[in-house]
């Protein structure tokens, strides 16, 4: 029966058994994490069988010549760019490795815009006029931290099924030169799962701007972290964007980091020929070069990019069972209610979970309470605002099977709880 047909009678019979579960959960002292997309230990242990017998070290030389102990290859080692090419669909050529992480080197291209400008004809973002940036939300916390930081005004963005709504896109950067590019996560979007259309990319690619310094920067973060089948797009945004004559238009990024091990990686960076000797000639300044024995160690590793797909497939079957899990829990205590929905990826790190209207904040807050917590209620909005109070991210990777269990049925009984107290005070 839809909560919203009960009469108050039922919905307070309803919230005092709600109010006896929660309870019980509280006197079992729960202390479970679902706050972060972290891979788990089952799947750091395959990393480790991978990586474990490596040997980097009786021959550091790689296939170029090039001796990873030393200093040198601003680029990263050749041999690795050409084995990762396929994580951000460019030639090696167009291609830097950086550290152990791609937001880091999201953050050093933000800043070289907000400090040095696009390019040489463009003024740099920081000379004090308001820049703004698109934010496709639900999305990625992370990203709007760094806008948030660097002072932009963040613009929420609809998304939608087939990626970021394009009438709302094209409408704010025809005639707006103050909005200077947009986030995106084209494959298994942070948290919807969203994999963007072909129409999607080509409209990123050809869509008019009133900024001519307008950047794309797109956030590959995963992939290859199918839970089916390797998905692929239909559409390279890099050679698109070249077709359109937009060649400078997007930067993207992918690491290894839920490859291998999260903060021992190797992030990546690719863009047009222009952006890349652009980039790294702020990097020159930066550094002398970057860790080479991990990146020989990854070479090494990884002697082919289809290693790299079984190496997935085998993080997948640990994963699957778990967003079947979840999917399971959600339908056998929330269908029919009318009161929660959530999408169903095929791929990536979350489940994007939405609750009635001005109820998430509250679901949070009861969970918490018992000892479970999750991603706070509105971080998938700029400035942590969702506009609705909607939007839960669940990041089913990290916990056991048991525990996962637990923190789901907590998470129903919670919403359950808050979606009869806000229709009561409804009726009141």
């Amino acid at each position: 029966m839809l909560l919203s047909e009960m009469n108050n009678t039922q919905l307070c019979k309803m919230k005092d058994e709600l109010l006896q579960q929660v309870n019980a959960y509280g006197n079992m002292k729960l202390n479970l994490n679902m706050t972060r997309g972290k891979p788990c230990k089952k799947q750091l242990d395959l990393t480790t069988e991978v990586l474990k017998d490596v040997d980097i070290y009786t021959n550091s030389v790689d296939e170029y010549g090039v001796d990873c102990r030393n200093y040198g290859e601003l680029y990263g080692i050749k041999g690795l760019r050409i084995l990762l090419a396929p994580l951000v669909g460019a030639s090696e050529d167009r291609i830097i490795l950086g550290g152990s992480s791609s937001l880091n080197m999201m953050y050093d291209v933000m800043m070289k815009m907000v400090v040095f400008g696009a390019d040489e004809h463009s003024a740099p973002w920081g000379t004090g006029k308001k820049v703004k940036f698109l934010c496709p939300s639900p999305g990625y916390d992370r990203h709007f931290a760094i806008t948030e930081l660097l002072g932009f005004d963040l613009i929420p963005v609809d998304m939608t099924d087939s990626g970021p709504d394009m009438d709302q896109v094209e409408a704010l950067v025809a005639n707006d030169p103050s909005v200077k590019g947009i986030w995106c996560i084209p494959v298994y979007s942070n948290p919807t799962g969203v994999i963007y259309s072909e129409d999607t990319i080509k409209r990123l690619a050809w869509m008019k701007t009133t900024a001519e310094d307008f950047r794309i920067f797109c956030d590959n973060a995963y992939p290859v972290h199918f839970l089916d089948q390797y998905d692929t797009l239909s559409v390279n945004i890099l050679d698109e964007c070249e077709k359109a004559g937009n060649p400078d238009r997007t930067f993207v990024f992918s690491s290894t980091s839920k490859i291998t091990y999260p903060g021992s990686g190797i992030a990546i960076l690719a863009s047009s020929k222009r952006n890349i000797l652009s980039y790294n000639k702020m990097l020159s300044k930066q550094t002398i070069g970057p860790n080479k024995m991990n990146q020989l160690l990854h070479l090494r590793a990884f002697k082919s990019f289809n290693d790299i797909l079984v190496h997935m497939e085998r993080q997948a079957a640990i994963l699957r069972p778990k967003f079947d899990i979840v999917d399971q829990i959600l339908r056998r205590e929330l269908e029919g209610l009318g009161i929660a929905e959530w999408t169903h990826p095929t791929g990536g790190y979350f489940i994007s979970f939405d609750c009635m209207e001005g109820c998430a904040k509250r679901t949070v807050e009861i969970a918490k309470n018992v000892g479970v917590e999750f991603t706070a209620a509105g971080a998938t909005y700029p400035y942590g605002k969702d506009p609705l109070d909607r939007n839960i991210r669940i990041a089913p990777t990290l916990p056991p099977v048991e525990e996962l269990k637990t923190a789901i049925q907590v998470l129903c009984t919670c919403v359950k709880l808050a979606g009869v107290e806000k229709l009561l005070e409804t009726n009141h």
